[in-house]
């Protein structure tokens, strides 16, 4: 499956820990750049949304 251009997180350091994430059809696309797998998470642009703002805000919900 064809993804748009991944983007590496902006608070990723010099390491090999990076999160990417792309869009394509309605689709977040999230990968981990040490994950030898190539694991690919899929989510929702508002449950995308959800998880970013719970994490800005330091919401703990576990």
């Amino acid at each position: 499956m064809p993804h748009s251009q991944w983007q590496k997180s902006s608070y990723c350091g010099q390491g090999e820990s990076c999160v990417h994430v792309a869009t394509q059809d309605n689709t977040v696309n999230v990968t981990e750049s040490s994950d030898p797998t190539g694991a690919i998470l899929r989510t929702t642009p508002t449950a995308w949304a959800a998880l970013l703002r719970s994490v800005k805000d330091g919401t703990n919900h576990g």
